[in-house]
């Protein structure tokens, strides 16, 4: 039997970009999912009694894998990553799924290639590299609220490059993010966003997705289960310290979420529905369908099973963005012909489901996994 990989996503951004918020809210809609975060510090994540005691933690030191009694999460201090990682795997059971906080001034592509040692590649996926970035800041024409905290931050590590300039750091965060998140977007007024893309897109050679969000509220699902392991590795292998080329196909950014900026806090910034399908004739029509709906309608994730005509097996599909990849079930047993889709608020749902020829099922898509 085949062990499958467990998955692990790494978040990274400046000081004061929101990680820590972002993180905390992923956390609380574990729903019994086995989190395991790799910090690099717990100061920076803000480990405080109440959302231990949420967990069934008694205690948290900085030596310690922390095993929550509803083993909702357990932590370690990235004091090394190959033996934190290593500790993580020996949990009985293992997590479900990894979240690495790295400091927004370590590059993550030393990180993501770490990925590729046979010890950890044998046990785990790379999920995705997730990017945030501070859209007030962006928006003054800046890439953080405090330059001189992070400075200070900086010269304070000995391990950290203290040469390149702050930008360069920035731009090498965005070339290897997989999707951005824009955080604080409800203090930003709709020419404030636009600015704040504007500096983001300035910095990207190839499409990625960028997701507004107000006090770190995220779907789970928006954040987790990208399966963008090869992408994630081949972006590593680019740093903007050499490269600025721009392919003008790459460069037909995700522009479509313009129109959509609430204000308001929580999960109502996001659309996530899900929609019935019938079964489908070809999946590479299908998957070709589901990318020409992402760049049109504005779709972040779209993930679901749909049985295929002569095949036997269901055909799983997954987006991200306008990136579509697809693979055939090895089991029948989960109902197939339901497909979750999740963009900004105002997605125009009814729009898609007519144009695959399926119909809206009113059921929360957040209770999905």
């Amino acid at each position: 039997m085949v062990t499958s990989r467990i998955p692990a996503t790494v978040i990274t951004g400046f000081l004061g970009s929101g990680k820590t918020t972002l993180i905390r809210n992923i956390i609380t809609q574990a729903n019994g999912r086995r989190l395991a975060l790799i910090v690099n510090e717990f100061g920076d994540i803000g480990m405080d009694g109440a959302m231990l005691e949420d967990c069934g933690a008694e205690s948290c030191s900085a030596e310690d894998i922390i095993e929550l009694a509803n083993g909702c999460i357990c932590c370690t201090v990235a004091d090394d990553f190959l033996p934190s990682m290593q500790q993580l795997l020996a949990q009985t059971p293992p997590p479900d799924h990894i979240i690495i906080e790295t400091s927004g001034l370590a590059l993550p592509q030393p990180l993501v290639q770490a990925f590729n040692w046979p010890d950890i590649k044998s046990q785990v996926m790379l999920d995705g590299v997730v990017t945030l970035v501070d859209g007030p800041a962006l928006a003054a024409g800046g890439v953080a609220h405090d330059l001189d905290a992070l400075e200070a931050q900086r010269a304070a590590d000995e391990e950290l490059d203290h040469e390149s300039p702050i930008d360069e750091l920035f731009a090498d965060q965005i070339g290897a993010a997989n999707l951005i998140v824009l955080s604080k977007a409800d203090l930003l007024d709709a020419a404030a966003m636009e600015r704040a893309r504007t500096v983001v897109e300035g910095q990207l050679e190839a499409s990625t997705p960028i997701i507004p969000v107000a006090g770190g509220a995220a779907p789970m699902d928006a954040i987790l289960g990208l399966g963008m392991e090869e992408q994630a590795h081949a972006r590593s292998q680019h740093s903007h310290h050499h490269h600025h080329h721009h392919d003008d196909d790459d460069h037909d950014h995700d522009d479509h979420h313009h129109h959509h900026h609430h204000h308001d806090h929580g999960h109502d910034e996001f659309a996530s529905r899900i929609i019935a399908l019938g079964e489908i004739d070809n999946v590479e029509v299908f998957q070709q369908t589901i990318a020409a709906l992402a760049s049109q309608f504005g779709i972040l994730r779209a993930k679901g099973r749909v049985a295929v005509a002569g095949k036997a097996l269901p055909y799983v599909v997954q987006a991200v963005g306008r990136r579509v990849d697809g693979y055939f079930a090895r089991d029948r047993d989960i109902v197939a012909g339901r497909l979750v889709v999740i963009g900004m608020a105002g997605l125009d749902v009814s729009g898609i489901a007519a144009r695959l020829g399926g119909t809206l099922i009113d059921e929360d898509a957040s209770s999905q996994s």
